[in-house]
Order: structure tokens, then sequence, then C-alpha cells
């Protein structure tokens, strides 16, 4: 007997509200687990940062950690799916969760602090791993894990969708961050939301496991459904999945080089970090959502544009605003992105190999990190991965286009592009220069890129050796004899700094403490009887300075370098009674944020005799820190004074920033002090005291 019309039409009714009830259930996790994924990337970042260092490479080891997670727990995701029944694997999982759950620490205990500068990369990942290992690696399993239980669960929907999603939640994370989270909640309050936040997800994830135990039909699926690949051979064929694995690294490989290159010319901050990774996961909503937004044509062309402007920009590096190159290079990233993660679309296989699919996206993002992070800076002393991930992309695509009749035309093109990079990262292998100068060594490790430039060779009155460090000149010297003991750069006796040190009231027996070596410059200004005690935490500065220029050697006074990061040193020292402390530690362009704070200025002035100067150095061409350090100023009570310095490339000055802080008033009116002195009132009214829990870059942009 037939059922009426009525209940048939009911029943399928509930069956359509039922689904799309189990639709929203496992996209809110995938939505959420992604989100969190990303969220805590930044907020790790930033307590790691001030322990590294504070430059871009710090950030650079953070994503090698996180994309050797997220592989491992791809592993993990295509292991449980294969290889376990589903009792087995949610049993397994929530196992897990819960394990997460009971021991995530998040914030990094004082335990972890580094004691030397050796091994960053490894420290760095041992840190992470032990502050939110467990949890990572199950988040990061939530993807593809997700993916296949909704696969065995509606087994005529495609689960592509889903990794859209999943990439969207991850977009939304790190386009908040810089915006609303870091600007309103501290860092602590961060954590706590977060773990709120994996409470929740995990729930999420418990209620996935019920539906997918609730189903009578989970056996292995053979049926094709809308929008896969359905002859798969050809993908999943070992040249396939080596496409997939390629394409993926490369993408990487652009991602953490671009990100290196802005941070480096900016400031290594989490809004900095953000920008180049919302392209990277944009491209990858884009392309996964439908077929019909990856325009192949399109995008190939807007690539090979995008390859001239970078090549161009390498070129005449030295005319073009920084902000100009970081847009070009952006480009680059975006169109990069979008061609490598369109290519992965297309080249998708049938579903049965999602898990596997996903793995090889994965493996090939670790491998892109692995090479940013570990290999180039042993193999190369500039940041050439760029162009090698550009080149890489290109052979990529002749290898995988043999699908169209124009094949041929195209690979030959493809072949002129490739041959233009290749000759393009052998070029700029050479050392170029202009105006007279010419790089005469350089150097590569964790903390940057330094060369020493030698400039107007043939001039001996002119005749100078430049360290630089980044975009950023770090120090330079005369050669000739009559002008080498002579302070220049930033520090020459019209700065703020050279003007303190060359009318101090005391002449002899001075402690002068300086964070950031450079060249030694500061060592011109010691006489007889005169202690400085230089903080440095990149070796290979003081290699340079101490083979190139001379104001180490040939200082009158007593110096000492302490090797390691300066705030970490001093807070281990005992009190060392400085007549002046000087901070002039650089990341390429900018002053490392965790050395401004209100905790960094208390030990600051444990170290300071009672009357005593604090000399800040504030020059930068993208941030406005006077702000800043004039708010930490007012929160102890110290007087202060701006002195700003103008460029004279004769004598080699170059221009400067300085704010003297002190207690001292009768220092501050000593006339040549005052004669120098820039005048004008610093709005410091909406800038909130940055402590180590709060800081935001944003608000002094300039």
């Amino acid at each position: 007997m037939a059922k009426p019309v009525a209940i048939e039409n009911e029943t399928k009714a509930d069956r359509g509200t039922a689904q799309r009830a189990v639709i929203v259930v496992y996209a809110l996790a995938v939505f959420i687990g992604a989100f969190l994924l990303f969220a805590i990337q930044p907020l790790i970042g930033k307590y790691t940062l001030p322990w590294f260092g504070g430059g871009p490479e710090v950030w650079t080891a953070c994503m090698l950690f996180f994309q050797v997670f997220l592989l491992a727990g791809y592993a993990y995701a295509h292991l449980l799916v294969s290889r376990l029944r589903p009792r087995g694997q949610v049993l397994l999982h929530v196992l897990l969760l819960a394990a997460a759950l009971a021991v995530l620490p998040v914030t990094p205990k004082a335990a972890w602090r580094p004691t030397s500068p050796e091994f960053p990369v490894l420290k760095i990942l041992l840190l992470l791993g032990g502050c939110i290992g467990l949890a990572y690696f199950v988040l990061s399993a939530t993807g593809p894990l997700m993916q296949g239980w909704f696969t065995r669960t509606m087994p005529h929907r495609t689960p592509y969708r889903l990794y859209a999603f999943s990439n969207a939640g991850s977009l939304l994370a790190l386009v908040s961050y810089p915006f609303i989270i870091e600007p309103v909640f501290t860092r602590q309050a961060q954590a706590r939301l977060w773990r709120v936040g994996l409470g929740l997800f995990a729930l999420l994830c418990a209620g996935c496991a019920v539906i997918l135990l609730r189903q009578k039909d989970v056996s292995t699926l053979t049926e094709g459904i809308k929008g896969d690949v359905e002859s798969d051979c050809a993908a999943c064929e070992t040249r396939g999945v080596a496409l997939w694995f390629g394409l993926a690294a490369c993408a990487s490989v652009e991602l953490l080089a671009v990100t290196n290159k802005i941070c480096q010319d900016i400031a290594a901050a989490p809004f900095l970090w953000v920008l180049p990774l919302t392209l990277y996961l944009l491209s990858f909503v884009i392309c996964f959502h439908s077929e019909r937004w990856y325009v192949r044509r399109l995008f190939l062309g807007a690539f090979c544009l995008a390859i001239g402007v970078a090549i161009l920009e390498m070129v005449y590096e030295a005319d073009i605003s920084v902000m100009l190159q970081i847009m070009g290079y952006l480009v680059l990233l975006f169109t990069c992105c979008m061609v490598c993660h369109g290519e992965l679309f297309r080249l998708r296989p049938h579903r049965r190999h999602l898990t596997r699919y996903y793995l090889m996206i994965a493996a090939g993002g670790a491998a892109g990190g692995i090479f940013v992070a570990v290999i180039a800076p042993l193999i190369f002393d500039t940041y050439r991965e760029l162009y090698v991930g550009i080149g890489a992309v290109c052979l990529l695509l002749i290898l995988g286009d043999g699908s169209s009749r124009l094949s041929r035309k195209r690979r030959l093109v493809w072949a002129a592009v490739l041959l233009v990079v290749g000759t393009t990262v052998v070029v700029a292998a050479r050392p170029l220069g202009s105006g007279g100068k010419s790089r005469v060594a350089s150097c590569r490790n964790f903390f940057g890129v330094l060369t020493v430039w030698q400039q107007h060779a043939d001039d001996p009155s002119q005749h100078r050796y430049i360290l630089q460090h980044g975009t950023t000149f770090h120090g330079l010297q005369f050669v000739s004899y009559d002008k080498r003991a002579e302070p220049t750069a930033y520090y020459a006796r019209s700065s703020g700094v050279g003007l303190l040190l060359e009318h101090f009231p005391r002449t002899r027996n001075r402690r002068i403490g300086v964070v950031g070596l450079g060249v030694g410059t500061l060592a011109a200004y010691a006489s007889e009887g005169d202690y400085i005690r230089f903080y440095e935490i990149n070796p290979a500065v003081r290699n340079l300075a101490e083979r190139w220029f001379s104001y180490l050697s040939g200082c009158r006074g007593e110096v000492e370098v302490v090797m390691g990061d300066a705030r970490l040193s001093m807070e281990a020292e005992a009190g060392q009674e400085f007549d002046v402390l000087v901070l002039d530690a650089f990341a390429s362009d900018v002053v490392p944020v965790h050395l401004l704070t209100k905790e960094a200025f208390e030990i600051y002035l444990r170290h300071l005799e009672a009357d005593g100067v604090i000399a800040v150095h504030v020059s930068s061409r993208h941030l406005d820190l006077k702000p800043v350090v004039l708010k930490v100023a007012d929160y102890f009570g110290l007087k202060n004074m701006w002195i700003e310095d103008e460029e004279d490339d004769v004598k080699g000055v170059l221009a400067s920033d300085w704010l003297l802080l002190t207690n001292n008033e009768q220092i501050l009116n000593i006339k040549e002090l005052q004669r120098a002195s820039t005048r004008g009132v610093i709005e410091r009214e909406g800038i909130r005291l940055w402590t180590d829990d709060y800081a935001n870059l944003l608000q002094v942009l300039d």
C-alpha cells in the first residue's frame, strides 16, 4: 500500500532538514577548527618573538613548525580514515582531543627562554611543540578528517567545499587578528579565549562523531559525484602526485619569502605576518570553492606580468619606494598562489583519494617551509629563494601542461619565462653596486642578511665601508687614517647620542651600555678609564664589525661585547650602574617591539644610575615610535628631550631621531643639548602604554 503523498512529502522535508543540520554541524566544526588553528599562530608568535631577537626569521621558524605539524595532522587523518573503522577513528580522535584539552598551556613558561643565541630554529620548534604541539596536531587533522567523515555520512555530496569553508575560517582568524583581536585583547586574554574556543570545537567534533556512528551505511565509497574528476588514474600516478607536492611547495616558498621581504623592510609584527598569509589562504578559498573561479589563461598572464614587475623591482630596488615594492611582491604572491592552487584543484583526484591528496599538499607546504627556514640560509647569502620559487613554478607548469592543443606553444612561452627568471637569479648572485658602491662581504643566518659595502674607493677622502642589514644601513666608517676614528652615521657628534656623550658632565670613568653593536661606532666616544658594554644577539654582526671596521679595536676605553638578546641578558645580570644606556637595537629598519615595553624599561632602569640617561634611537621610515617611548617615559616619570640630526654625506652623517630620557634635569639643561633639541609637541594621548601583553604597531604606522 502506497504512503499518502502528504506523509511522503513530510518525510522528505524531515530528511532534508536532518541533512542540513548534519551539514551545519560539520561546517561549524571545520570552520571553528580552522579559525583556532590560525588564531593561535600570531598569538604564539608574539610570545616567541621577544625571546629570539624580534626579527622576521622568528616568524619563518614558527611557520615551519605550523607546516610540519599540519603535515603530521594530515598524515594522521589519512591513516585514520584509510586504516581504521569509524568506531576506531572516533575513539582515538576523541581521546586525543581530551588529552589536548588536559595538557594545554598555550602560553610558554619562563623555562623556555633561550640562554644562548645558538640553534634558534631548533629552540623555537621545541618551545612551540611543548606549548601547543598536541592541540595544534589535533586541529591540523580537522580539515581532511572531517571531510573523510562527511563523505561517509553524505556520500552524494562533494567534500571539497568544506576545504574552502575551512580556509574561510582560517582567513577570518587572520584578518580579525590585527584589527580586532590584537588591539582589544591582551596576550593573556587571547590565550583564555582560545582555550574556550578549543572546548567548543571539541564538542562539535563529538557531535560529528555521533553523526558518523549513527550512519547505517559506512561502506567504502565507489560512486562518482558532481565536481569530482571521474577518471583519477592520471591524477594519482607518480607524475600527478609529484605535481601536487611541487605546486604546494612552491606556493609555500613564495609565501615565506615574501613575508621575510616585507617584514624586513617595515617590521616583524603580526599584522605584516598576516597580510601575505591572508592572500595565500584567499587563493585556496577562491580556487577550491568552485572550478569557475580559476580562469587559467587570465591568472597565468597575470603571473607572468607579476614576474616582470618583481624583476624590475629587484634591478631598480634603490629607486623604488619600499611601499611600492611591497605591493609588487604581494601581487606576485597572490598570482603565484592562484596559479599553484588553481592547478592543484584542476588536478584533484576522486574523493577516494581525498586524504592522500591533502597529505601531499601538506607535505609540499612543509617542504617549502624547510627550504626557506633551514636550507636557504645555508646555501644563499641573500634572499634568493623568492626567485628560485618563481623558477620552480614555471618549471612545474611546463611539466604539467600537456592537456591542450596549444601545449607546445605554451611550453615555449614558459621556457622563455623560466630562462628570464633563471638569468635574473644568476645576475642577482653577483655583487652589484651603484654610485661608486660595491659589495665586499655578505652573510646570512637566522637573524637576516648582512652586507658590507665599499664606497668611493677611488676617492681617499671619501673611501668608506658600510654595514647594511636588510634594507637599512647600520653603520659606516671612513678608511683614511685621519677620519677612521670619527663617529659617523646615526652616531655623529651632531646626533642626540653624540651630543650627550660629548658633553656628559663626567668625562672619565663612565659606564656606558649599548643595546645593539652595529659596527661599534659608539666605542669612539670612550675615553681612558671608560667602560662600554655592547649587547648583540647576532654573531655575524660581531664578526663583520671586528673584520671590516676598527671602532672596537681602536677604542681607548675598556670594551666588552655580550652575546645574546639584550633584554634577556640584562634580566639575568646584576645591576651594571650605567651612566648612559643607549637603545640602538634594530631589525633592519625598526626597533624590536619587546625592547620598548614597560617591562623592558623596568629592566633598563635597574641597570641605570639614579642620575643616568637612557638614549633611545627611534629613526624609522615607516613607524613613528616617539609617542610609544614617551608614553613609557611618562609612566616612569622621566624627563625627555628630542633631538633630530640631518644627513651630511660628505661627513658620513645619516639622518637620525633620538630621545633622551632621565631623572636628571640638569643634563637636559646642558646648553649644547638645549641648542640642538627639536621643539614641538609629540602627541601620545591616543597611544596606550605598551607592555609585554599589549603592543599595537598599527597605531604608529607613519
